[in-house]
């Protein structure tokens, strides 16, 4: 059963989120360092931890004729989407907001960021910023609806959209188990959301960066934290929606969920830093011709096996 936590786990979810990110980018440094044959050092692995600081002490920068309200928006409003994410992801046995629509909000909270990244892309008043935003337009085409399907799917296994039933119809048999294509789906989703290593494409250095294009300092280092924690909060909210949330022998439920949420992360770096970038249209012919066919499959077979 999951209960309401105390409030004071709001004021510690974006602290929670943060330090995950830096273990994140950490663990990322150090497979680029081996993929690279550099060894794995102390400065590796801190690397993003120095580049983060240097950001901090760089000046921000308005473009010429740039939109500075919504420029500063899109950049900066990932890092709130991503806690109002986490608000409805299970820890334990508790959780910060218990919505009866627990799936829904956070695909909402996903769905936000086409809007973010737009706004990052046009208020720059930057050719490649925009095209950076358009093509995370276009990426989102190729992911958007196979990964609400993939959401689909364990919402139907529970019959419910809270996420406490979620993990309450977990107790025998986890939904990754029954569900392995709308989890595999949901991972490349994740990816999608927070257009991180195969799906970076709106970043990407062929434009100069994209999205980020005209960033610096401080409106650089938000976008990345918000990226960063969409990528950590996705990671999270699959521990209860298809490995079972907090359940599993000896170790306090708490305790288990970290360690899901952190192996859960560990496949999504091997995938960013394992799988190619792909372009968009190429994408988009994957997502519609392949991967929506696929999931609409996975969700037949669950509606049969609810309904045998």
């Amino acid at each position: 059963m999951v209960e309401v936590a105390p409030w004071w786990w709001a004021m510690l979810l974006p602290v929670a989120l943060g330090a995950l990110v830096l273990g994140m980018v950490s663990g990322e440094a150090a497979v680029d360092a081996r993929t690279a044959g550099r060894r794995v050092t102390t400065g590796e692995l801190t690397r993003p931890v120095r580049g983060a600081a240097r950001l901090l002490m760089r000046q921000r920068r308005l473009p010429l004729r740039a939109d500075a309200v919504l420029w500063r928006i899109g950049s900066a409003a990932g890092v709130v989407a991503a806690v109002l994410a986490a608000a409805v992801v299970p820890f334990g046995g508790y959780v910060v907001w218990d919505s009866a629509v627990g799936i829904v909000w956070f695909n909402a909270m996903g769905a936000l960021m086409w809007a973010l990244a737009w706004l990052a892309g046009w208020g720059a008043n930057s050719a490649h910023a925009l095209v950076g935003g358009y093509r995370f337009l276009a990426q989102a085409l190729a992911y958007e609806l196979p990964l609400m399907f993939a959401l689909t799917a364990p919402a139907l296994g529970a019959a419910s959209l809270r996420m406490g039933d979620v993990v309450a119809a977990q107790q025998d048999v986890w939904f990754v188990v029954w569900m392995p294509l709308a989890f595999a789906v949901y991972l490349l989703g994740v990816l999608g959301i927070s257009f991180w290593g195969p799906l970076a494409p709106p970043a990407g250095s062929d434009i100069a960066s994209g999205i980020a294009a005209e960033q610096s300092g401080m409106d650089r280092l938000a976008l990345l934290a918000g990226r960063g924690m969409l990528l950590v909060t996705g990671a999270a909210f699959a521990v209860p929606l298809f490995l079972g949330g907090g359940g599993g022998p000896v170790l306090p439920g708490w305790l288990w969920s970290l360690l899901k949420t952190v192996a859960v992360l560990a496949v999504l770096v091997w995938l960013s830093v394992g799988l190619p970038r792909v372009a968009v249209p190429r994408l988009l012919r994957v997502g519609w011709v392949m991967v929506l066919p696929a999931v609409l499959a996975q969700l037949l077979v669950v509606g049969v096996v609810v309904a045998w």
